[in-house]
């Protein structure tokens, strides 16, 4: 069967493969993508163009459903308080972005955007550590004898 577009069956490969914590990380990465995307869209004085407004908002519409997202992925009754600080920092940005695409505000993005990007190193940093604990352990049954 060929594909009409291979980069996207690539893709969705990636996605129907990856483990949570790389789905996880994947969320965040296309968060701080579009985060980046609308903080792009300011010239120098901080002001956007009535022109790229729509892609400005766009843009931080993308990454608020992403944060959502992680929202609802939560596993609030064995995360516990881990889970719950999670909760309301989702619910912290979503409101920032919210308010950050009413008033035009970079920073506000630029804050989000930072966060963002520091807890998604946290999740790499995590995965990794899972990844290579769950890898490091010895198979259950050997064939080589």
């Amino acid at each position: 069967m060929a594909y009409n577009n291979p980069y996207s069956a690539y893709t969705q490969t990636g996605v129907k493969t990856a483990t949570q914590g790389k789905l996880v990380v994947m969320l965040y990465n296309e968060a701080v993508k579009q985060l980046n995307s609308a903080i792009n869209w300011f010239n120098s004085e901080g002001k956007v163009d009535p022109c790229h407004i729509e892609k400005l908002n766009s843009n931080i519409l993308k990454a608020q459903e992403i944060i959502t997202e992680l929202m609802v992925s939560l596993d609030m009754s064995s995360g516990e308080e881990i889970a719950q600080n999670l909760l309301s920092l989702y619910v912290f940005f979503n409101k920032e972005l919210m308010n950050a695409n009413m008033t035009l505000n970079k920073e506000k993005i630029k804050s989000v955007c930072q966060m963002m990007s520091d807890l998604r190193d946290s999740w790499v940093q995590a995965e990794s550590t899972t990844t290579t604990s769950v890898s490091s352990l010895s198979p259950a049954i050997s064939i080589t004898g």
